[in-house]
């Protein structure tokens, strides 16, 4: 027809618009990868595929597969973090900026449910009050807290609740985090639970009830206010935090003292930490309830509303690893056949008992040498080497089982509205020569 202008997709932009047709071009009726699909995304990817037979039905290339490019924070003493968010101000760590042992605060990722308070004049000065179903009220300053209870000093995890929402399908309210919500800072405090016993707890003390200075954007109320099961409050490695790697807290993670509960959503790990209550039923503030920080106890449609009436509250995060040697589309010199690599994987309150890798898109695996925490609730080296046959693209999938027995899926399950519990097999697009 006169006027008429056909416009030509690219296999990415046509997975996007409209999967099911790119899935009929791409695919054959056998679920074998076409010629001219294959050849285009040859072309996308600017290399062959040695291993293109194996790639599933209707996967796109990792290399393809990504969106919009990230933007970056620009931020005095913070690192090239990835932009989640403004209002509040949010930032994830690119996975290759894990590399540490112990995470730098420069490299720490960012989450606030609010605005940011103004610091302290005297951090000593700064008031902890204890209350609710105690014997003895408590009102501490720092300097009381530190002439009173030992101080302790582990590596701990700390994970954003919605890490790794972006792997759902279809798309969870909130930050669209990837695997970088994560850091693994050394931690010194004082035992919550010292402190609480200080108080003297009553029979009816069930939970907790978490306060901090941060005020929500609407400057209505609280940012943030959680609580958790008194069991998780009494464990060694839940403290009252004071100095990180081995320095006064800085003000964007929550200066001068917050909570941290290693190993659970980070929405528990109160910054600006002001006052903790003890309570004889679930505390009910902003945060809680509903379908925050709570997951399905039986599957849900995808995509469907839910008022989270019979969800459960996260608790131990799911299992994890993340790749911090090569960078997603990282380009290796021609003639590269192997290839040393590493990353970290944890496990919430459990540990990681294997990791595996596959260059061959799932079709074979290989597992990688684990190392021991330091201690509990840290995250766990993994390293190993892969060994590619030829030049081309490669993907280096990554997943860690935990010591139960549970792998990172192949998928994200269990989808939820505001997307918490995602933990899927991470891909990482190389280029060889």
């Amino acid at each position: 027809m006169p006027g008429y202008k056909r416009t030509e997709r690219s296999v990415a932009e046509l997975y996007r618009d409209d999967p099911e047709r790119a899935d009929a071009l791409v695919w054959g009726r056998r679920d074998t990868l076409k010629g001219a699909g294959l050849a285009a995304m040859g072309v996308a990817l600017g290399s062959a595929i040695p291993f293109a037979r194996h790639l599933p039905s209707g996967m796109l290339p990792a290399a393809l597969a990504q969106g919009t490019a990230p933007q970056f924070l620009q931020m005095e003493g913070k690192a090239r973090l990835i932009l989640q968010g403004e209002r509040p101000l949010n930032a994830e760590t690119p996975e290759a900026l894990l590399d540490d042992d112990v995470t730098p605060a420069d490299k720490f990722f960012i989450r606030n449910n609010g605005s940011v308070p103004e610091p302290a004049g005297d951090p000593r000065a700064w008031k902890i009050t204890v209350d609710g179903e105690v014997n003895t009220p408590l009102e501490l300053t720092l300097g009381d807290l530190e002439a009173r209870f030992p101080l302790v000093t582990a590596r701990l995890q700390m994970e954003c609740g919605g890490n790794g929402r972006a792997g759902f399908s279809p798309q969870a309210a909130g930050n669209q985090w990837g695997n970088g919500a994560i850091s693994n800072a050394e931690w010194t405090g004082v035992r919550l639970r010292d402190v609480l016993r200080a108080a003297g707890l009553k029979e009816g003390a069930k939970f907790t009830g978490h306060h901090g200075a941060d005020t929500h954007l609407s400057a209505q109320g609280p940012a943030i206010s959680r609580g958790m099961r008194i069991d998780k409050a009494m464990e060694e490695d839940t403290l009252i935090a004071i100095r990180m790697n081995g320095q006064p807290i800085p003000q964007m993670h929550g200066a001068p003292a917050r909570l941290l509960v290693p190993g659970w959503p980070g929405s528990l790990s109160q910054k600006w930490f002001t006052r903790i209550e003890l309570k004889a039923t679930p505390h009910t503030g902003r945060g809680m309830g509903g379908t925050s920080y709570r997951m399905p106890v039986r599957p849900i449609v995808p995509g469907s509303r839910n008022n989270g009436a019979d969800f459960a509250d996260m608790e131990s995060m799911p299992v994890r690893s993340v790749l911090t040697s090569h960078a997603h589309g990282a380009r290796l010199p021609a003639g590269t056949r192997a290839l040393d690599i590493r990353g970290q994987a944890w496990a919430g309150d459990l540990s990681v008992r294997a990791v595996d890798v596959s260059v061959d898109f799932g079709q074979s695996w290989q597992a990688m040498a684990v190392a021991a925490p330091p201690n509990r609730h840290a995250w766990q080296r993994w390293s190993g080497r892969v060994a590619f046959p030829s030049d081309g693209y490669f993907e280096i999938w990554y997943r860690a089982t935990d010591s139960n027995g549970r792998m990172q899926p192949h998928a994200a399950a269990n989808w939820n509205p505001q997307g918490y519990g995602a933990n899927p097999i991470s891909r990482a697009a190389v280029l060889v020569g």
